[in-house]
């Protein structure tokens, strides 16, 4: 398998979904054949009627009105597509070849003995009756491999692969090799494609003479993805031609892991995330269809770790956690119903993991679920397993929610004592300044609280908005006359236009700041004073801010 840094590419895809009519009346099934075998990835569509894409059996089911005229076959690799007209009071099985014909009545599409220049014996078997034709085409392939020289390899390997392929599993764990090699050093777009499809055939083919389904469609999703999306290409595929390819990929990663569950290939649950990701993003894959995967991938992984003692899956678990975690919580569709639905149960079995509840809070703070019963009941839990800053942070919120403020204080302030981490230990100081300004109108010690924020985190832009807020609210009651007195609202928006450089913060700073251009002294007072434009000006009393002139 790729390594997580040869595959951590984000997707973007689109899912052709079954579009079902009222007036439905028959259902039509069969299977759809390339070159006599199943073929994966093709949408059948019914006129009037519903679609799908067939599987890996080639088989589809759609429902079509009574008055269907036909049936549309489109290959998603390609986007070529073909019709079969039907007539009225046709056979509602109907087979299709995309290419090539039908399989005989009653033969095995897998059969390809029947051909006569197929030897399907295995290794044993072969060394056995010493047949030199095998032992020589292995034996020069087998040399020119272990050099690296695919090029030459390649025609010996080649007699192995179409007339022994039940001999041995290498002729396809090195076919990828030396497919990799061909994709890699293809000339045209056409080329590079062309040894694609080949390589996904050995796929298919590997699995039909040595199983393993759900192990090689991870595989043959991964190196899809990977080789039809490589910067490589000319022409990088856009458009329908992009979607298509990735959904083909994003269909043999979802049948990997319901085959394999447990046993999946731990890349393939990141690939999966991030194809999610990207079809909620276009508006072409359901919010549940993303949750449903989250749960399985993290459920999996969890089931995963806790039955196994190999130390370097372990490490590979804890890397791509992260990932998934960060996919799903930035694609949209993790809001708090479904994070709640996810985390209860998970909560139930692993109520005293601590880095699992910390991750847990973060995920449902960052997705605005402060009033779910959960975060009250995994934020005590947290404090009692390990009073941390971090925990006890969360205590303060918890408090702050039930309007306790003294509780809430003690709290932010035993986060504020033992956090080390500068930009936590920011964030605590502003929210303790948040508190003491919105609940007790202490302006004075929430500007102090705010200023330490950011004298630890400088980009802490809603920082800068809460002293523009204490000042506008302290002007109402600023010991000053006349321009004394409005010239507070310079001070403000010189905090509103500091804030307006963070990304979070600009347009409402821009906003604040432009609404209060209308209480700045105007000029006439200015003058009466004997300031002018662009001045430096100094706010006394507990503000004691210099600021400039403008009116």
């Amino acid at each position: 398998m790729k390594t997580l840094s040869r595959i951590s590419f984000l997707f973007a895809l689109i899912v052709l979904t079954a579009v079902y009519t009222t007036m439905a009346q028959r259902v039509i099934k069969g299977t759809v054949y390339m070159d006599g075998e199943p073929a994966s990835g093709v949408t059948v569509e019914a006129h009037k009627g519903s679609s799908m894409m067939t599987s890996f059996d080639g088989k589809y089911e759609v429902t079509a009105d009574a008055k269907s005229k036909y049936l549309k076959f489109t290959l998603l690799a390609t986007g070529e597509a073909k019709k079969f007209d039907l007539v009225e009071g046709s056979n509602n099985e109907i087979d299709f070849a995309f290419t090539g014909t039908l399989p005989a009545a009653g033969g095995n599409v897998a059969d390809e003995d029947a051909k006569g220049d197929i030897v399907l014996k295995t290794l044993e078997e072969l060394l056995k009756e010493q047949d030199k034709d095998f032992m020589n085409q292995l034996s020069l392939y087998g040399e020119f491999y272990k050099q690296e020289d695919y090029k030459s390899a390649l025609p010996h390997w080649q007699v192995l692969y179409e007339k022994y392929p039940k001999s041995t599993l290498n002729i396809y764990i090195h076919g990828a090799k030396i497919f990799e090699y061909l994709i890699e050093n293809s000339s045209t777009d056409e080329e590079r494609d062309k040894h694609i499809d080949e390589f996904m055939k050995s796929y298919d083919k590997r699995i039909k003479y040595f199983n393993s389904k759900g192990f090689v469609l991870g595989r043959k999703g991964s190196s899809w993805l990977e080789y039809k999306l490589s910067d490589k290409r000319t022409n990088p595929l856009e458009g329908d031609a992009l979607k298509t390819a990735l959904q083909t990929g994003y269909e043999w990663l979802t049948l990997s892991v319901e085959e394999e569950k447990a046993n999946t290939e731990l890349p393939v649950f990141l690939l999966l995330m991030q194809t999610s990701r990207s079809l909620f993003k276009l508006g072409a894959l359901p919010k549940e269809d993303v949750v449903k995967n989250y749960d399985k991938c993290t459920t999996l992984l969890n089931e995963i770790e806790a039955n196994t003692k190999d130390e370097s899956k372990l490490k590979e678990i804890k890397e791509i956690q992260p990932y998934i975690e960060t996919l799903f919580g930035t694609s949209g569709a993790a809001d708090c119903d479904a994070l709640i639905n996810i985390y209860t149960p998970q909560f139930q079995a692993k109520g005293n993991d601590v880095e699992f509840i910390k991750s847990m809070l973060r995920r449902l703070r960052q997705a605005k679920c402060d009033n779910s019963e959960l975060i009250e009941q995994a934020t005590i839990k947290l404090y009692e397993l390990d009073p941390s800053a971090e925990a006890a942070f969360n205590m303060a919120r918890g408090y702050l929610k039930k309007d306790n403020i003294e509780l809430a204080k003690k709290y932010y302030q035993q986060a504020i004592d033992q956090e080390k981490d500068p930009k936590l230990l920011a964030t605590y100081y502003y929210e303790s300044a948040v508190l003491l300004f919105v609940k007790q109108n202490a302006y004075s010690e929430a500007r102090e609280m705010a200023r330490k924020a950011l004298s630890l985190d400088p980009d802490l832009c809603d920082a800068n908005m809460l002293i523009g807020n204490i000042y506008v609210e302290a002007s109402r009651s600023f010991n000053a006359e006349g321009i004394h007195k409005s010239a507070v609202f310079w001070v403000a928006a010189d905090y509103y236009n500091k804030a307006r450089k963070g990304d979070d913060c600009a347009a409402d700073a821009a906003n604040k700041a432009a609404e209060l251009r209308k209480y700045f002294p105007n000029k006439e007072e200015g003058f009466m004073e004997g300031l002018k434009e662009g001045q430096t000006y100094k706010v006394g009393g507990w503000i004691n801010e210099s600021t400039t002139v403008r009116y």
